[in-house]
């Protein structure tokens, strides 16, 4: 064995200076033998530490070629004398691959030779995800370009070397499914005959004709001692399969033949398709006058699956896939299986392949109070041949998930317009002053904001106790800035209109007594539910919600409060900004809201505000992101007064800045006077409103909505 340095040496020799380093190639056939795989071998034994090559994800032109492909790096030489990066003529070669690769819509751009770079396939454009799919490469020699993009539908691959035309390789259409030699099978073969009169008999007592019977081929063939019926499954006229039934209903197929609808030949032209369960509902549908009607050769289990497979894996429908081009053509199939549970499983797994927004459903008839007819040729038996082309005539589209009419929300437009279930009305906030501007509406989400120590907790505070004292509400409050004694205090005090200390802020009201305190305790108990982070960890918005999911369930609470916006966990991907996460968290909150007919509070400070002067701010202050402003049902500001000269320091300002919902109220501004012993607030004065209206511009289709100068004084 030669040592390191002997093979350093001769490697340095034969490359000219030049490393090869081995690549791993997957092929399983040996390779030609070549100098390169020589010199492959000669590093993979001499050195001592080999590299690794930088992509471990080779084209699929280099794995399975049956040859090596190498990557090369400069090996200083001893003396140190730099040695050119690349051969004469090399840079030509490189050039010219560059070149090529442009043509079939590669871009190189600057990058190096002997590296990988992944780009869009211009093929297949990355798919919907658009990922970037396609690895090209071109070795350091100049001796080839290759690429191949590895998305399992495309797989476009190709190469090229110097001044050669580029092979390219497209992936092959993938086969629906494995190719199979079918018995070749005759009438003669299965010794079919014809019907015999008792058999005649027995479809006759099924309301199917001599007629019918004769024009589809109905056969009959003996087994095991017995007469059996046989069904030909044709194609072309040509049989292709047979199944047969006896007369204890148990039924076999022909092995070793073709999967296929049964009636096939009678769909060839027709814009409208029946697909039925069974070969006598087939003879059923055209005996009422619908001939365009075949059968699935078998059923299902009990339940539709839960993923779709593809096409080379979906053996249960390999009906289906064999007789696609004559399903292609139809604009219309109503899906008429059985009504039992497999026969509906039945029907939503074909209309998942054959694309819901075709296939209709059909509705079966009740043969008796607590019974619905199984399938069609019970309905014929039972009601006759108006009554089953009645079914066929009234079916319904196959409901789309996501997809309504608006009659399918005819009774819940009903119950608002009577104001029957509760949840439909306004609720008043307890303020005069606000009973114009604001009104709390189930399902709707306010975001509110405000300067710090503005009151607008203690405001939610005193809203959600006048709420409960009118229309008995529950609420989930997820308040992580409050201790939960500090919060407990504030509410009873509201609740009780008494201090809970006898303190500074209390005057000479006298503190409540402990019988009122124990009232209040089981008033709080039952008015107010709480989430709490057991840990140091911060809570995330899925958390919150899919607590407050349970609460709706488990205690029927009809308003959740999330003080504040910035006390909860906020990590978003690398990829996404924080517009888009604010974005994509109001939606999950106004969908949690409308689901559960629960009103949302959602307090979120504004940002640092430069040279604030003591005026409101706005929506659009709000740190994070203006859609605070452009998602929300309500935006309000709470302001209060910190100039003695400005009017009186009890005064607080409820700026109503917007109003989707024009029923709910209108934008203004109102005033109320804090209670500083109690922590209420009552209108202001003799509860006149100062409000201003604000012009709603149309810009571009856009309402921008301008917000007028607060009126500081009476």
């Amino acid at each position: 064995m030669l040592s390191p340095v002997a093979c350093r040496s001769l490697r340095t020799l034969l490359m000219d200076g030049f490393e090869c380093l081995p690549v791993r190639c997957s092929a399983p056939a040996p390779a030609p033998f070549l100098l390169h795989r020589l010199l492959h071998l000669s590093v993979h034994h001499c050195s001592a530490n080999p590299r690794r090559p930088g992509s471990k994800n080779l084209p699929f032109c280099h794995r399975s070629s049956g040859f090596c492909s190498f990557s090369y790096r400069p090996f200083p030489s001893r003396n140190n004398v730099a040695r050119p990066a690349v051969r004469p003529g090399v840079a030509k070669r490189i050039a010219y691959l560059k070149s090529k690769l442009e043509e079939q819509g590669i871009g190189y751009g600057n990058g190096k030779p002997g590296t990988y770079w992944r780009n869009l396939c211009p093929k297949c454009q990355g798919g919907s995800s658009k990922e970037r799919c396609l690895s090209f490469f071109i070795r350091v020699d100049g001796l080839l370009a290759s690429w191949v993009c590895f998305r399992a539908t495309c797989g476009w691959r190709g190469s090229v070397r110097p001044f050669e035309e580029s092979k390219i390789v497209y992936a092959k259409t993938r086969q629906t499914l494995k190719l199979k030699d079918y018995r070749v099978i005759t009438e003669n073969d299965l010794q079919l005959q014809p019907l015999c009169e008792e058999l005649i008999a027995y479809f006759s007592e099924r309301l199917i004709s001599a007629k019918t019977l004769q024009r589809n081929g109905i056969m009959q063939r003996k087994y095991d001692n017995q007469i059996v019926i046989a069904f030909p499954y044709r194609r072309n006229a040509a049989l292709v399969s047979c199944k047969y039934r006896d007369v204890s209903k148990k039924c076999w197929q022909e092995v070793g033949t073709e999967h296929i609808f049964y009636g096939l030949d009678d769909i060839k032209e027709a814009g409208d398709v029946i697909i039925v369960e069974g070969e006598i509902d087939k003879l059923s549908m055209e005996e009422v006058g619908f001939p365009n009607c075949i059968s699935v050769p078998y059923g299902l289990p009990a339940q539709a699956s839960k993923e779709l497979l593809a096409e080379d894996e979906d053996t249960e429908f390999q009906y289906l896939w064999n007789c696609k081009e004559y399903l292609e053509k139809a604009s219309r199939i109503i899906l008429a299986t059985h009504a039992n549970g497999p026969g509906q499983a039945l029907a939503e797994e074909l209309a998942r392949r054959l694309g819901k927004e075709r296939c209709w459903r059909v509705n079966w008839p009740k043969k008796n109070a607590t019974e619905l007819c199984k399938d069609a040729n019970e309905v014929l038996m039972y009601f006759g041949t108006d009554a089953l082309r009645k079914v066929i005539e009234n079916a319904e589209l196959c409901p789309i998930m996501g997809l309504f009419h608006f009659s399918d929300f005819f009774n819940e437009v009903d119950a608002y317009y009577h104001q029957i279930h509760g949840s439909e009305r306004l609720v008043s906030t307890g303020w005069k002053a606000l009973d114009e501007l604001y009104n709390v509406v189930p399902g709707e989400l306010t975001v509110i904001t405000g300067v710090p120590n503005s009151g607008k907790s203690e405001w939610i505070d005193a809203l959600l106790c006048n709420i409960n004292e009118a229309c008995r509400w529950k609420f989930l409050l997820c308040s992580m800035e409050n201790k939960v004694r500090d919060h407990a205090r504030k509410l009873l005090e509201k609740h009780i209109n008494k201090p809970f200390f006898d303190s500074r802020y209390g005057e000479s009201t006298k503190r409540m007594s402990v019988e009122e305190l124990e009232q209040g305790k089981k008033w709080l108990d039952d008015t107010f539910y709480l989430i709490r982070c057991e840990d140091d960890s911060l809570p995330s918005i899925e958390w919150v919600l899919q607590l407050a999911e349970s609460a709706v369930v488990r205690y029927g609470i009809r308003g959740l409060v999330i003080d504040p916006y910035n006390e909860l966990d906020h990590q978003r991907s690398s990829n996404q900004t924080e517009t888009e996460y604010v974005s994509h968290m109001l939606t999950k909150i106004k969908r949690f809201a409308q689901h559960h007919a629960c009103h949302v509070w959602f307090v979120a400070h504004p940002r640092q505000l430069q040279n604030w002067r003591g005026d409101a701010p706005n929506l659009y202050d709000i740190s994070g992101s203006a859609h605070f402003m452009n998602k929300c049902d309500n935006g309000i500001v709470i302001h209060r007064n910190r100039d003695a000269n400005a009017g009186p320091l009890d005064r607080v300002q409820v700026c109503v800045l917007k109003v989707r919902n024009k029923v709910a109220g209108r934008i203004g501004d109102a005033f109320l006077s804090y209670n500083q012993t109690t922590g209420n607030y009552e209108d202001w004065h003799d509860g006149a409103i100062y409000s201003k209206l604000c012009d709603m511009v149309d810009d571009t289709e856009t309402n921008v909505t301008c917000y007028g100068e607060s009126l500081h004084a009476r």
